[in-house]
């Protein structure tokens, strides 16, 4: 299943323009993620990410309505889990 899912920039690690990096935090969860899509994104901007590299920028209300409904169908657990085994180098 492909989902982009909503975090917010935490800290930029990293503004090179082809290897930008930042921390990007998931309900709680502070994840790297590769910025070079949004190069003018800035602290506490929400992004959509997919497969650990931001796509795009969303306004904060939408970041919020997908959060809520990610919750509420249960998949921010899945999520995170996944995101937990990929950085442990398990299988998902």
């Amino acid at each position: 299943m492909c989902l982009g899912v909503p975090g917010r920039i935490m800290d930029w690690l990293d503004r090179d323009p082809l290897f930008a990096r930042a921390v990007v935090e998931f309900d709680g969860v502070g994840l790297e993620c590769h910025m070079a899509c949004v190069p003018d994104a800035s602290i506490g901007d929400y992004v959509i990410v997919h497969a650990g590299v931001a796509i795009c920028q969303v306004d904060e209300l939408e970041a919020m309505r997908t959060l809520t409904e990610l919750r509420r169908l249960e998949l921010i657990e899945t999520i995170a889990e996944e995101c937990d085994q990929s950085r442990s180098g398990e299988e998902v």
